[in-house]
């Protein structure tokens, strides 16, 4: 805390008319012992007036009395006798003090702590080049109440190695070991404050704030911690300030007042105030004056328990006010203390007493130690302290000034070695000494267990306090809270909005889930929101950009999490595979049933003149072209890759080429002389007739080696064809190998095509011709509509489009070629003669007239 949060209710009250002798408590501010603690007390405030504006170095005036000032000295007095009463810590020992008041001002502050370094029995500093047994008049130093002063002795004192223990200076920079060596507080940093204000922020879901600093160094310190503390966390600062001190300072006057024009207009809800009491007094009567719209106020506790803001006329109509404060520990024996001290102050036997045991001669020069402190009421002293403990507003300063003297209390007792019968060190101990027992000590006070840790600071649990209304002056309720973690009573709080809920204070609204914050401007608070696309999700609520899925997950649109693909392949159980199957039953049974019937009239002329043998083996070809579909369906393994294409193209190239033998007959028996057709039918229906099928079966099982080697199919898994699922397939490597592929039994059939498109049919004759020029078109059509359906169909569906085109090529072979000489075996088999199928003339052989069928 910084030293000008003061608490008092005025001269007017505390000095009220008063009758009989003046009080002895400014006497009271020493005792001796036998090691002496110095103090630092704000024990009055100095008229507002600028150091610059000097030209001689007199005196700063205290003209105005601090009651709070005067209850702290009043703790370390209770503290200091405490000790000297209990036998385990001190046996022996005596602690004394001399306490003087700093008047919230550098200069007079420097007066006593040159004083404390004075040599013992003297006032004066001797110069020396080692100060190692140099005996200084304090062994300790309490205080001062305000950072800004304990950055000057801080200093001062560090360079002889004093011990300083402050019981309100909160700065983050006296953690500096380097510069404040010998300095220690009995309360945190604040860091920790601001660290607490943050989180208090993000609880409550407040990101757009305002914050406002007093001009001096705790405010600007503290503003800068703030504003780093807050942009770690995604809180932004709309507006920032600074509140002038001083009313003479017209350019800072004007600067505060833009800048709560700004917060008035903005959408902003929530100040942070970061102050010292004055500065806060000063800026919320600028508030109040230019009758700024109710906000919430975060106050720092510096001025979260002032009276000089508490009792501004029109406070209540600022807004909600709630701030950390730090707990410590209870002290249910100081009101009673101060009630003694009170009435002793009042006895002229006791301030008699004082006269003669304590002539006070450093007065000369440091001046009156509490002019004002003689002409108190001690009623009305002694009512103000109750009601403000009451209220919670002293407790924890109270027991910070209570602790600072335990710890050092403590060190002493290291460094005296004391135990139960008593402290065996008899030599004197000086502050560099005990410097060395501060580190890192534990101690207690008031049964709770503190540690300086290293940077001389202690670890406090803090209250979330909130200001209620319910007369001239606020009630403190406890809210929540801070002990690292952040715990809030909701059900306590209360705020200013009509229907009590929680203001909202935000430059944008909250994300929908999937979606994302595209920031505007300067501020990561203001932003746009932005739908994470499919295969992308959000993965925490401030990601300014969508988080792409792994190649094994998916999205879909505005999601927060990524799924597992699921495989995809042609099933058995897919509708489409279902009906392939049942047209591959029907192929199948169509060539088994042709080819059964074929093998039964196989000495029949209509077989033979189909072929014969050469006939059933294209009918088996074709028959086990119907199985290689088996190939497709299911997870696709390696073998059934590589056997798909190779095995379906041999048996397609085996029916082809029994069918061009069928039309090479049919040509040669149609065009060409009888003495050549004798010889060459001969060729083409005899045993020689295989050589050629094995001829064009071999070419085409080279293409298919040569394939398998130059392109091999593989296995593959397509994580970017599917959106939700991964697609399992056989890849096509080279549509140029596919195409060659196809190149032999495309010949064929274009040879076969070629053979009876220009055969002239024979009357009475069964046209051979026409049945293979259709089933060569039939195979035409299907692989020409295959190329580019294959090549446009999704990869998924290539599997069925290939099954496909097999089982139609194969159907159309089958319904052009052989059903329908199935048909004539069946249903007309008077046609099975060999005049109609092989051109004989019966009636000739017998030496009757020839028929013509």
């Amino acid at each position: 805390m910084p030293g000008r949060a003061l608490l008092g209710l005025g001269l007017v009250v505390l000095l009220g008319p008063r009758t009989g002798a003046p009080l002895c408590l400014s006497r009271q501010l020493k005792m001796h012992g036998d090691y002496i603690l110095g103090g630092l007390f704000p024990l009055g405030l100095p008229e507002e007036a600028s150091l610059g504006s000097r030209t001689r170095p007199y005196s700063t005036t205290c003209s105005r009395f601090s009651p709070l000032g005067l209850a702290l000295a009043l703790a370390l007095q209770m503290a200091v006798e405490e000790v000297n009463n209990r036998s385990d810590l001190l046996p022996g020992p005596r602690l004394g003090y001399d306490l003087f008041d700093t008047c919230s001002d550098p200069m007079a502050t420097m007066k006593p702590s040159l004083m404390f370094l004075a040599e013992a029995g003297s006032q004066d500093i001797a110069a020396y080049c080692d100060y190692s047994q140099y005996q200084p008049r304090v062994l300790a130093v309490i205080g001062p109440h305000s950072s800004e002063l304990a950055l000057i002795t801080g200093k001062f004192f560090s360079f002889f190695l004093m011990p300083q223990v402050s019981f309100g200076a909160s700065m983050e920079q006296l953690s500096n070991r380097d510069t404040f060596q010998s300095f220690f507080r009995t309360v945190p940093s604040d860091r920790v404050q601001l660290a607490a204000t943050v989180e208090l922020l993000l609880e409550l879901g407040w990101n757009w704030v305002a914050a406002v600093g007093s001009d001096d160094e705790y405010g600007r310190q503290g503003l800068n911690i703030f504003s780093n503390l807050a942009s770690s966390k995604n809180v932004c600062i709309a507006h920032e300030g600074l509140a002038p001190l001083s009313s003479a300072d017209s350019l800072r006057q004007e600067q505060l007042k833009d800048l709560l024009r700004q917060v008035n207009r903005s959408s902003v809800q929530v100040v942070v105030v970061f102050a010292s009491a004055q500065a806060a007094q000063a800026l919320f009567r600028h508030c109040i004056y230019s009758k700024l719209l109710p906000k919430v106020w975060v106050a720092s506790e510096a001025w979260l328990t002032s009276d000089l803001v508490m009792t501004l006329p029109g406070m209540a109509q600022m807004g909600t006010v709630l701030g950390f404060l730090q707990r410590g520990a209870p002290l249910h024996q100081f009101p009673g203390y101060v009630q003694t001290r009170l009435a002793l102050a009042a006895n002229p036997t006791f301030c008699t007493s004082l006269d003669t045991e304590q002539p006070g001669l450093e007065e000369h020069a440091v001046g009156p130690r509490c002019p004002h402190c003689d002409r108190l009421s001690p009623q009305n002293l002694s009512a103000w302290l109750l009601q403000n403990l009451a209220a919670g507003q002293l407790h924890h300063q109270i027991f910070a000034t209570y602790a600072a003297v335990h710890s050092v209390a403590q060190a002493l007792h290291h460094t005296l070695r004391c135990n139960a019968s008593g402290c065996p060190a008899r030599e004197r101990v000086r502050p560099w000494q005990l410097l060395q027992h501060m580190s890192n000590l534990s101690f207690r006070a008031a049964e709770l267990g503190l540690h300086f840790d290293a940077s001389g600071s202690v670890s406090m649990q803090y209250d979330l306090k909130l200001w209620l209304w319910r007369g001239p002056r606020p009630e403190f309720h406890t809210v929540g809270t801070f002990d690292g973690r952040l715990s809030l009573n909701r059900a306590q709080m209360s705020w200013h909005t009509p229907d009590n809920r929680v203001p909202e204070s935000q430059c944008s609204r909250q994300c929908r889930e999937g979606q994302v914050r595209r920031v505007k401007g300067f501020h990561s608070c203001c932003y746009d929101c932005a739908d994470c696309k499919a295969g992308t999700y959000r993965h925490n609520p401030d990601d300014p950009t969508c988080t792409p899925c792994a190649h094994d997950h998916w999205s879909p649109d505005r999601s927060t999490r990524c799924y597992p693909r699921r495989p995809r392949f042609l099933a058995w159980g897919e509708p489409a595979l279902l009906l392939l199957l049942l047209l591959m039953g029907l192929a199948l049974g169509l060539a088994l049933g042709a080819l059964r019937l074929f093998l039964y009239h196989r000495r029949s002329p209509l077989v033979q003149a189909s072929g014969g043998q050469l006939a059933c083996f294209g009918l088996a070809c074709l028959a086990l072209l119907c199985l290689t579909v088996l190939l497709f369906p299911g997870w696709p393994q390696p073998a059934s890759c590589l056997a798909q294409q190779p095995l379906a193209h041999l048996l397609l190239a085996g029916c082809l080429s029994s069918l061009l033998l069928q039309a090479a007959d049919t040509f040669v028996e149609s065009e060409l002389p009888p003495a050549w057709a004798t010889q060459l039918r001969a060729f083409l229906r005899g045993p020689r007739a295989w050589l050629a099928v094995l001829l064009a079966v071999l070419v085409e099982a080279a293409m298919c080696t040569w394939y398998l080697v130059a392109f091999p199919p593989e296995v593959v898994m397509d994580w970017q064809v599917l959106p939700t699922e991964v697609l399992v397939h056989c890849r096509l490597r080279s549509w140029a190998g596919l195409a060659l592929l196809h190149a032999p039994n495309a010949a064929l059939a274009f040879l076969c095509f070629l053979g009876t498109f220009l055969v002239q049919s024979q009357p009475g004759r069964y046209n051979r011709a026409r049945g293979l020029t259709f089933a060569m078109l039939a195979y035409f059509i299907t692989w020409v509509s295959y190329v580019p359906l294959l090549a446009n169909v999704q990869v998924a569906y290539q599997p069925a489009v290939q099954m496909g085109a097999i089982l139609v090529c194969a159907l159309g072979i089958l319904a052009a070629f052989h059903l329908p000489k199935c048909y004539l075996l069946l249903w007309q088999p008077d046609l099975n003669t060999p005049e109609f199928f092989l051109g004989e003339a019966t009636g000739a052989a017998q030496g009757g007239p020839g028929t013509n069928g």
